[in-house]
């Protein structure tokens, strides 16, 4: 293995464990902790979302989320100069699965959602409705980038093969 072929499989194994904690993470809030916020009165539910959304930018997450970001659009750009090796097109797809359904959503759908929740007073009639709507909202695109870093888990991880 050449120096350049262990980084890029240094990179690669980082993209596969960035995504898999990111969908664990994502998976965790689809399966059961938005389902556990939605049973709590709005404004409980509001405040524990709204604290959830500050806690969430920390130089851990905001690493695997947006560094595993960042290579993937590294890894496209070698994978479109290797496209003759089988591999290079589990690599493609998986990066552009990661950054379009992931941080795409994230930062199209899900931090729009998040901002217009940090806006309002938990214990406001605006608030209420607007808990309604983000419940139903934010879970679905929750669910879409769920899916998107699984798939890129599994796609990346077929290109180390």
């Amino acid at each position: 293995m050449t120096i350049t072929n262990h980084s890029l499989f240094i990179l690669k194994l980082f993209v596969v464990l960035g995504s898999g904690l990111v969908a664990g993470v994502f998976f965790a809030f689809s399966s059961f902790v938005m389902k556990a916020l939605a049973r709590l009165k709005p404004s409980e539910g509001i405040a524990a979302m709204q604290s959830i959304n500050i806690t969430v930018i920390n130089p851990w997450f905001m690493t695997a989320l947006f560094g595993t970001g960042v290579v993937c659009l590294f890894l496209v750009s070698f994978s479109l100069l290797k496209l003759h090796q089988s591999a290079s097109i589990y690599l493609l797809v998986g990066s552009i699965l990661y950054i379009v359904g992931t941080v795409g959503v994230t930062i199209v759908f899900n931090v729009p959602l998040n901002e217009a929740l940090a806006k309002v007073e938990p214990t406001s009639t605006q608030g209420a409705a607007l808990w309604e709507s983000y419940l139903t909202d934010w879970t679905f695109w929750n669910h879409v980038r769920t899916i998107a870093a699984f798939l890129a888990t599994g796609a990346i991880a077929l290109s180390l093969v």
